[in-house]
């Protein structure tokens, strides 16, 4: 872990971008909030992604402390993926950039051009989001 520390930007807020970079990471994160799914179900739940990109991005998540990989052990072997508690963590701040994304485009006169945001209420009252096409 001490190799994956020195890759990151030291200023904190360039840290926290670095580690939710990516075209699908805050997609992929909202289909884990609710329960573990298998590469399977995320695959069609995400159904634009390849699935060399989503293995990528959820690796890269794993890596970072977001997402948690258990391997069963059964034959054939079942992977199911997971968000941790500190990818959990980022529900609020996921809501967030979707709404100041809908001012932004609102702000700019493109909003017909932009997908909704879909708020789901969790048992923990914390908000979420998903981002439909």
């Amino acid at each position: 872990m001490a190799k994956l520390t020195k890759r990151l930007p030291l200023l904190p807020a360039e840290r926290a971008l670095k580690v939710i970079s990516g075209r699908w990471k805050a997609v992929i994160l909202y289909h884990l909030f609710d329960e573990p799914r298998r590469l399977s179900v995320l695959k069609t739940l995400v159904p634009d992604i390849t699935q060399k990109v989503l293995i990528q991005q959820l690796r890269e998540m794993e890596e970072h402390g977001l997402v948690r990989r258990e391997i069963f052990a059964e034959i054939p072997s079942r992977v199911e993926y997971s968000a941790t508690r500190l990818g959990l963590s980022l529900e609020p701040i996921l809501l967030a950039l979707c709404e100041w994304g809908q001012h932004h485009a609102e702000e700019l006169n493109e909003l017909n051009h932009l997908a909704d945001c879909i708020v789901r209420p969790r048992q923990a009252l914390q908000p979420a989001i998903a981002f439909t096409n």
